[in-house]
């Protein structure tokens, strides 16, 4: 089942909104859908518009990676939960960011 794209995008959706603490009917009310709207979105079983769907990428932060290569981090929350508090910082904190990620690749070629 999970070989659907929009059963795989509902679910990136889905557990993305439950690590924001945000409820379904929070969201939509923040994308102006009804909560039954989200959830068969969630569900994948309706596609979201391109337009609803910007929307929610934006809303939740989520990276555009997760929404269309989504093998490249299947069952990696760590890096879900790294990319969403990365899109918080702003640019000194990425700097440091980056800084650190760096020092710590470092000789790991």
């Amino acid at each position: 089942m999970l070989d659907n794209p929009f059963v795989k995008l509902g679910s990136i959706i889905r557990v993305t909104r439950e690590q924001t603490g945000m409820k379904q009917k929070e969201l939509a009310n923040k994308l102006g859908i009804t909560p039954r709207h989200l959830m068969n979105i969630e569900n994948g079983h309706r596609r979201p518009s391109c337009v609803l769907l910007f929307q929610i990428i934006q809303t939740l932060s989520i990276s555009i990676d997760v929404v269309f290569h989504p093998q490249l981090i299947h069952n990696r929350q760590d890096l879900m939960q790294i990319i969403a508090m990365l899109y918080k910082c702003n640019k000194k904190e990425l700097n440091v960011a980056s800084a650190t990620i760096t020092a710590l690749l470092e000789g790991k070629d």
